[in-house]
């Protein structure tokens, strides 16, 4: 099973996935509050009283959530604000359904880079400091994406910001981020067939 993992400087970034610690859930407190105001406002919801309790409990459920993804999902918020930036790693079997929705996104979307991570090799690279107005009037937060298409997995990077007007200052860690991403599987080797020893490989 494919999954991904990287080392993630822990002087800017707290990782979502596996981090039971104190420090981590204040962490994911903060940056699941600023994602449920950005979804209230998508929604043109106004804030409830009751957004904290929310941000808590699911502060709770998401590093049990993302150990259950077993590597397919990887979650970081930045250390310093957590409020300021959240990035989510992900690897996708890639379906002929995939490869259709990917080619039916909005034309915004083609205005990528090249971007050359250390381990996946070249990909694309989209900044959004100012995505396009929905129809329904609000303006989507500011995000980054970073995709990898490896031929069998579709690799995806998405940086959300919580502050238009700095969210280019965290843009280059989230470059370093993305960068040492590696794509890792196991293959299990021997007669003994799905029971016997996993030999970890590195496709990328």
């Amino acid at each position: 099973m494919a999954r991904l993992t990287a080392d993630a400087d822990p002087a800017r970034w707290v990782p979502v996935t596996d981090s039971f610690g104190f420090s981590g859930r204040r962490a994911r407190k903060k940056a699941i509050r600023m994602l449920l105001a950005q979804a209230n406002a998508a929604m043109g919801a106004q804030p409830r009283s009751g957004g904290g309790f929310a941000a808590w409990a699911m502060s709770q459920a998401a590093p049990a959530l993302m150990r259950k993804a077993a590597g397919r999902v990887l979650v970081w918020v930045w250390k310093a604000e957590p409020e300021l930036m959240v990035v989510m790693a992900q690897v996708q079997q890639l379906t002929p359904q995939l490869r259709t929705a990917r080619a039916m996104m909005p034309i915004e979307y083609d205005d990528t880079e090249s971007f050359r991570g250390t381990y996946l090799g070249v990909g694309e690279k989209l900044v959004m400091p100012t995505p396009p107005t929905r129809d329904g009037g609000t303006t989507p937060p500011p995000f980054a994406t970073y995709t990898w298409d490896t031929g069998s997995h579709l690799v995806t990077v998405t940086a959300t910001g919580g502050d238009r007007e700095r969210f280019g200052t965290v843009v280059p860690a989230v470059d370093e981020l993305a960068r040492a991403l590696r794509l890792v599987d196991d293959l299990s080797v021997g007669e003994s067939g799905a029971s016997g020893p996993a030999l970890r490989l590195d496709p990328a």
